[in-house]
């Protein structure tokens, strides 16, 4: 995997490591401390752990799954941290239980430079619903 050395590249990163379900990329993508919060408010820390909440589901459900994500913004902490946002939508094949579809989700992540390449310190993953009957909802 090339470093990523500005933050802006982080989504196009992990949209490519994700289609390629290429899990030691993936963590590649993470501090070795990172925090991980999936779609369905499971929390883990660490690269291990973020890569064993993954590697099941990529050799399983998500095996012929794709991501397509799209930056909203960059917000500037400090020199070396940035949170940015990004919209993602994960397309399931036929290996999914409830067959191909997809699902929307909103990415907020805690970027730290680490000399000249940027690491996720900490991502949360939210997927879009209709707050009224709890359906997901697919942006426009």
């Amino acid at each position: 995997m090339t470093p990523i050395t500005r933050p802006e590249d982080v989504p196009a990163a992990f949209q490519a490591v994700w289609n390629a379900h290429d899990m030691a990329a993936f963590g590649a993508l993470f501090d070795k401390d990172a925090t991980f919060v999936n779609r369905f408010g499971h929390y883990v820390r660490g690269v291990d752990a973020i890569i064993a909440l993954h590697a099941p589901i990529h050799e399983t459900i998500y095996r012929d799954s794709t991501l397509r994500n799209e930056l909203i913004d960059v917000v500037h902490l400090a020199d070396n941290a940035v949170v940015i946002h990004f919209w993602s939508r994960l397309t399931t094949g036929n290996a999914h239980p409830a067959g191909p579809h997809e699902v929307d989700t909103l990415i907020l992540a805690v970027l730290v430079a680490q000399g000249d390449t940027w690491r996720i310190r900490a991502l949360e993953n939210v997927t879009l619903t209709d707050p009224r009957s709890g359906q997901p909802i697919l942006r426009t």
